[in-house]
């Protein structure tokens, strides 16, 4: 073999001698650094077995006048006054119409000439007969009517109420004078019992009427729809705030993230009870009121995840 190419080999081996060192060297170098985990931050908290869960429903309510009175004409003739106006509120017994007999116009003042002593006037009033607002009036100063005739429409303040209609399976839920509460639209919370249950069921959608009465209303127009809560059962039992409780796309099973120590969570199935707007029941499951368990921070985690704690 020639000098120069003996001389290339020797080069060459000592290169791949050193790089090989040197790749040693970086993994041994790799090998001793720690390896860091990413750890997920989290909040938790501790199920309770003081707080009571109620199951309620929620229906809606309409406000109605369930008596309306027609106002009619006591005689046939001419309307002279008219004293209301299109939804005034007014009270029983209260003067509305003034009429004149059409005799009475057609006579004039003939048979008072003739007899001063007679008083003929043919003038004559209609009363309201209910007390509430005036929903409907059909005539005005001037028209004729005949004796019969509708002038007007009031609602009867003493029949109104919020009629809902509840479903025959929530029948045991009410009873006559149950007290109930009502929520407006706009905030405001009613106290009222059941007055009367209709006894009658819609065929299509299987629902009862039911009137609900309620104290110091005010002003509350006709047709208006609030909602009223039925309580369907009340335990007391260990529950999770609702944020600790996880499912699947399916919903057919749901865990909550228990911590083990604290860096690390574990998947804890259970089986939930009743469900309100904050808190879910733990009907069975391993847990206990001295667990900690992930209410912020938990979706999407693997069992035994590792999470550090925010305070």
């Amino acid at each position: 073999m020639k000098p120069v190419h003996i001389s290339i080999l020797l080069v060459s081996v000592c290169l791949l001698s050193f790089s090989g060192c040197t790749g040693k060297q970086d993994k041994q170098q790799d090998s001793s650094e720690p390896l860091v985990i990413a750890k997920t931050p989290v909040i938790v908290a501790c199920p309770s077995d003081t707080i009571p869960l109620t199951e309620e429903v929620t229906l809606n309510a309409t406000a109605s006048y369930l008596l309306k009175s027609d106002v009619k004409a006591n005689a046939t003739g001419y309307i002279t006054d008219v004293h209301v106006k299109l939804a005034d509120y007014i009270k029983k017994g209260q003067i509305l119409f003034g009429i004149q007999t059409k005799e009475a116009r057609a006579l004039g003042n003939t048979i008072n000439k003739l007899d001063s002593s007679f008083r003929f006037s043919g003038a004559t009033t209609v009363l309201s007969p209910s007390t509430g607002y005036v929903e409907m009036l059909n005539h005005q100063t001037g028209d004729y009517i005949q004796d019969g005739d509708i002038l007007a429409t009031i609602t009867d303040a003493s029949s109104f109420g919020f009629v809902m209609d509840v479903p025959y399976e929530y029948y045991q839920l009410i009873t006559i004078n149950k007290q109930l509460s009502v929520y407006l639209p706009d905030g405001r919370e009613l106290k009222g019992q059941v007055s009367k249950i209709i006894p009658s069921v819609d065929k299509v959608a299987q629902t009862q009427k039911v009137l609900v009465k309620v104290v110091n209303a005010g002003s509350i127009p006709e047709n208006l729809i609030a909602t009223i809560k039925l309580t369907k059962n009340k335990v007391y039992g260990l529950s999770v705030p609702k944020s600790a409780v996880l499912t699947n796309e399916t919903q057919s099973s749901y865990w909550v993230m228990k911590l083990i120590n604290d860096t690390t969570a574990i998947k804890t199935t259970i089986t939930k009870g009743i469900e309100t707007e904050q808190w879910v029941q733990v009907a069975s499951g391993n847990l206990s009121v001295t667990d900690r368990i992930i209410t912020s921070g938990n979706y999407g985690l693997n069992d035994t995840a590792y999470v550090q704690i925010q305070k």
